[in-house]
């Protein structure tokens, strides 16, 4: 019997879903008449996409490793020197994943043996977005997991801005350790390491955030090759009670909406004071946002502000709302971890802050959104692994057993194939006879 939901105050709601859906059916047609063309023309096409969208078109879209180091001489040295630190981070809590992670071998019967190993894929593309910010944290999130995981080729491409290259970008890719570095964006760079062109080895799975084009795309290609998971526009949900500063939850609201206009921005609190405050707050620090043309509209139409009762009902609706980002501003944060199940991420205490796992902090900051928490989680080292399984069979009785076992078993499902090869390793090891052999 599934439970009802929540009932709570609404003091801001956001526009209609069939609103957002609708502009979602124009993504989707533009995307597969961007991967019909890349499929057909190649390399012509992906040319002629970056001129359309970017207005770039260089000799060569892979940076050569002359240019790549020119590039990153050209920044500033306090920026290098935070590109590896948070790049370090981002590398220890990898390998501490990896570690959790155990390859075994076990017998499970005499002279029967099974395994299961752990392979990195081998060539993996990561897009790190750029059109309207450089995003050098995406770089640190796809490239430096997917060499702790193990694999040989990195593709990194990430779009110009503007008509300029990115130098902070392009130096937090090869300080990741980027095999390939492409100054090319959008549907047209995710496409091109999907299926190949003439200039560039297509990639088995493709990992990182991106507009809403850039996400059709992973979607309409997932099966072709692998993806980290299903994204749309970065979401934050803030939880607070009635100790919560509503200041701080204005400005970590403002933080994530200011990614884009189409970024959702959730207050749920215990307490209608807090809510009414954290309101006035949000529009007392809009106007003079620096990224308000984004913030704004995310605001307008995406922000949402719920008041409940009590804290279970806080927590039974934050798990409905299953977001990418869950900001918890409440005495006991820590109660998050027992009384919730969907979400990408926590962040706990005043003391925390979605942006520190955006930018520095060191866990993962591809996230799932539109729902996707309530079955993914977020980007990580096993992403880039595909688990294995190995069985050996060296006792003769065992074969015997489990020769007569599938036989019996392969025919109740009407499977005589199978049947008889099970038939033909107990003939073998035990010498029964097979009748179907008229040989």
């Amino acid at each position: 019997m599934r439970e009802a939901a929540v009932v709570a105050t609404i003091l801001k709601s956001a526009v209609p879903k069939a609103e957002v859906a609708a502009s979602l059916d124009q993504v989707r047609e533009t995307v597969t008449g961007v991967i019909a063309d890349i499929r057909a023309r190649g390399d012509e096409a992906v040319r002629a996409c970056s001129e359309k969208f970017d207005k770039w078109s260089p000799d060569s879209f892979r940076l050569s490793d002359e240019e790549v180091e020119k590039i990153v001489a050209s920044v500033p040295q306090q920026v290098i020197d935070d590109i590896r630190f948070v790049q370090d981070q981002v590398r220890g809590f990898a390998r501490h994943q990896l570690d959790s992670l155990r390859e075994f071998e076990v017998d499970t019967l005499p002279g029967v043996r099974l395994g299961q190993k752990h392979i990195p894929v081998q060539a993996a593309g990561a897009y790190i977005p750029g059109g309207r910010y450089p995003l050098t944290a995406s770089a640190h999130m796809t490239i430096v997991t997917a060499k702790v995981a193990g694999v040989p080729r990195v593709v990194a491409c990430t779009p110009p801005i503007h008509g300029e290259i990115p130098a902070a970008t392009v130096a937090a890719m090869h300080l990741a350790g980027a095999d390939e570095i492409w100054l090319l964006g959008g549907v047209q760079a995710v496409a091109a390491m999907a299926v190949g062109t003439d200039t560039m080895r297509p990639v088995n799975l493709i990992a990182g955030p991106g507009n809403a084009y850039v996400a059709e795309a992973k979607r309409q290609l997932f099966g072709e090759i692998g993806i980290d998971l299903f994204a749309g526009p970065t979401e934050i949900l803030v939880l607070a009670d009635e100790q919560a500063d509503p200041f701080v939850c204005a400005v970590d609201l403002l933080s994530q909406a200011e990614h884009g206009p189409d970024s959702p921005a959730v207050l749920i609190t215990t307490s209608r004071e807090v809510a009414e405050q954290t309101i006035a707050e949000v529009e007392r620090l809009l106007p003079g946002m620096p990224t308000r043309d984004f913030a704004g509209p995310a605001w307008r139409d995406h922000g949402q502000v719920h008041v409940v009762d009590t804290l279970d009902e806080l927590y039974a609706l934050a798990d409905e709302f299953a977001f990418e980002h869950v900001e918890v501003l409440t005495a006991e944060p820590r109660l998050a971890l027992e009384r919730m199940t969907q979400y990408g991420a926590l962040f706990l205490g005043e003391g925390t802050c979605v942006s520190f796992g955006d930018k520095v902090i060191g866990t993962n900051h591809v996230l799932p959104t539109r729902g996707a928490a309530r079955y993914t989680g977020g980007l990580w080292v096993g992403k880039y692994l595909k688990t294995v399984t190995y069985q050996e069979v060296t006792d003769t009785d065992s074969q015997t057993r489990l020769g007569r076992l599938c036989g019996r078993a392969a025919r109740v499902e009407l499977f005589e194939g199978h049947a008889r090869s099970g038939d033909v390793r107990a003939a073998k090891a035990a010498g029964d006879e097979l009748p179907w052999n008229t040989a």
